[in-house]
This record gives C-alpha cells, sequence and structure tokens, in this order.
C-alpha cells in the first residue's frame, strides 16, 4: 500500500493501535517524513535510572494521543515513525550500568564512546535519507553522536537546551559520557557555535565559571526568569529574548527535568521550578515561527515509574508528539495550523 493510499484510508479521529508504529500512525520509517531514533542507554545517570526505558513507555503510551495539533495543519499526514528499539544498545545500556556502578570508568567511556559511533551512524543514516530526526532516550549523554551527525553536514549549529541542570560538568565522576557533561561535551565539537541554555536551576561553581568565560554560552537561569515574571515582564518577550540569541540552524535539546517535577516524577533527577508543558512548547514554536530551522531534536530523561504509572511517558508523548511536528514545520515540511 502507498503512503498516499495510507492516508486515504487512515482515520485520525479513530483510537490508536497499539499494533501500529508510534502514534497509532500507518507510516514506516521509509515513508515518514519524521524519524525517531530510540536510544535505550542509562549508563552514567547519578541519582535514579530508569531512563533505559523510555522508549519502550513512549511508544506505549503514543497511542493514547490526539493527532489535532492547533499550530500545524493536518499534523498526523507529516509522518512521523519510530525506528526499531535497539536490542544491542538495551543490552550494552545494562552490561555498562552494572560496570557503572562498580565505578570501571575506563571501561564505561569505552562504552559511551562506542554508543556515540552508533548514534552518529543511525541518525546520520535517516539524515542522508532526506528525514528530519528526533532522537529519544536513555539518558541525557545519548544525543552526542547526533551532534556529531549534524555538525558533519552543516557548518554551523546552535543548540536550544532545555534543562534543569547545565550539564556543563568536565567528565562527572570521571565518566567522560557522563550526562552531566553532555553540553560540555558538545562545546567541543567546533561546529557549535551557540549554546542556549532554558530553565537552568540546579549547577555547580565550575558550572558556573564555564557559564561567565565561554562566550557561546548564554543561560537564562529560572530564578531569573521567574523573577522577571514577578517584576511583569511577560513569557512572550522573555521568549523572544532566548530565541534572538539563537542562530539559524537550531538543534533543540530538551531534557523533561526542564519541565516542573509534577510533569515528571520519576526522572532521574528532578528539581523544584521547571516550565509548564505549554511554556516549554511555547518557546519551541517560537523557534519555529522565527525562521529558524530546527535541524534535529531530542527528548531524553523519561523515565516510567516502576509502580508502572504511565505519567511521565504520557507527558513525553505528548511533548515529543508536538516538538517533531514543529520541527517538521520549521523545514517546509509542514503548513502552520
Amino acid at each position: 500500500m502507498s503512503r498516499a493510499e495510507k492516508i486515504a484510508g487512515f482515520d485520525p479521529n479513530s483510537p490508536g493501535d497499539p499494533t501500529g508504529n508510534i502514534y497509532g500512525l500507518p507510516f514506516d520509517t521509509d515513508e515518514a517524513q519524521v524519524v525517531i531514533v530510540p536510544v535505550p542507554w542509562d549508563v552514567t545517570v547519578s541519582y535514579q535510572d530508569g531512563a533505559s526505558r523510555g522508549p519502550d513507555a513512549v511508544l506505549a503510551a503514543s497511542v493514547q494521543v490526539d493527532l489535532f495539533d492547533p499550530s500545524v495543519k493536518d499534523a498526523w499526514k507529516i509522518g512521523l515513525a519510530m525506528d526499531d528499539i535497539s536490542v544491542e544498545v538495551t543490552d550494552r545500556s545494562k552490561h555498562f550500568r552494572e560496570l557503572a556502578l562498580k565505578h570501571a570508568v575506563e571501561a564505561v567511556n569505552e562504552g559511551s564512546r562506542w554508543l556515540n559511533s552508533w548514534v552518529e551512524a543511525r541518525c546520520g543514516q535517516w539524515l542522508d535519507a532526506g528525514k528530519a530526526v528526533a532522537l529519544l532516550g536513555g539518558d541525557h549523554s545519548t544525543p552526542h553522536g547526533f551532534l556529531r551527525a549534524l555538525a558533519a553536514r552543516h557548518a554551523s549549529l546552535g543548540i536550544l537546551q532545555i534543562d534543569a541542570h547545565a550539564d556543563l560538568r568536565d567528565a562527572y565522576e570521571g565518566f567522560s559520557g557522563s550526562h552531566a557533561s553532555i553540553m560540555r561535551n558538545a562545546l567541543g565539537i567546533p561546529q557549535v557555535a551557540k549554546l542556549v541554555q532554558a530553565g537552568i536551576r540546579d549547577y555547580c561553581d565550575e558550572e558556573a565559571q564555564v557559564i561567565a568565560r565561554e562566550p557561546r554560552v548564554t543561560t537564562f537561569f529560572d530564578r531569573d526568569l521567574k523573577r522577571g515574571r514577578f517584576n511583569g515582564e511577560t513569557w512572550a518577550a522573555q521568549t523572544k529574548t532566548i530565541v534572538d540569541a539563537l542562530p539559524e540552524k537550531v538543534y533543540v535539546s530538551f531534557d523533561i527535568d526542564g519541565l516542573d517535577p509534577k510533569l515528571c516524577p520519576n526522572t532521574g533527577t528532578p528539581v523544584a521550578g521547571g516550565f509548564e508543558y505549554e511554556e516549554a512548547i511555547y518557546l519551541v514554536e517560537s523557534v519555529a515561527r522565527s525562521g529558524r530551522t530546527i535541524i534535529g531534536l531530542d527528548l531524553n530523561e523519561v523515565a516510567p515509574g516502576d509502580s508502572g504509572n504511565e505519567w511521565d511517558a504520557n507527558v513525553g508523548a505528548r511533548l515529543l508528539y508536538r516538538m517533531c511536528n514543529l520541527m517538521a514545520l520549521s523545514q517546509g515540511k509542514a503548513s502552520r495550523g
């Protein structure tokens, strides 16, 4: 059945098909315009683990997501599909997590290097096929390889990081590929011309020094954003300031703990404060509507609770859907709603 026939035969108002692809959509990765690469990796987390189960949990929760998106016309027709969840990555994550708990630093660092190469090749495959690509972690170390793949295809890019943490530590706990070092590592990629951080509210003195001395980094701390609004500044005005700091090509890196922890209580390192869901969406939408191109994105640190509560995955699935639609809009693969 052709893509056009699948669109003609699909009812976006019906219940999602749990046997289909993500969101119950009828597309496979060859037919989709947006491919989601799942990375079930959870090795260097420093508090609570569980993010490696994020892709499975988001996939299961996605069939409950209504497909109408007021910002993007006929959003479901864009075609979203999730790549296969790699058994090899899952198995290696479990293996290296055990080594990380024993603080086997060099072995874990070698595991991180393997993952970066795997992600770079996997994401690069879909980029070369003309797809818009989203990465679904996993812990926040997972997009390093994706950023390398984008850097190989773009002379310059900026990162919008939505997060509770600055992630600018140098090899946290000795782990060069730590989730707490992802943005420090990203700055080591020459093509990364700018890092704009939003919602940061938990960071150490070392990271504060990096922010102060590194001209490529602009940080909008949660405390300052909140105090600005207490004094009458609107979120629209603050969002414009954040977006204006970004270059033309933007990668969006979204750690779900950037949200208020009531929306992600099982994430690995929840922190009081943060964005409401629609505040975060408004920020990403402002990037897309500014004329900038979202060249890639990730959503990380979605961790289902041990009790079987699907709340984190429920929020994550909706967030991922909206961001993927906005990425497609910015790339000219969709029209405004």
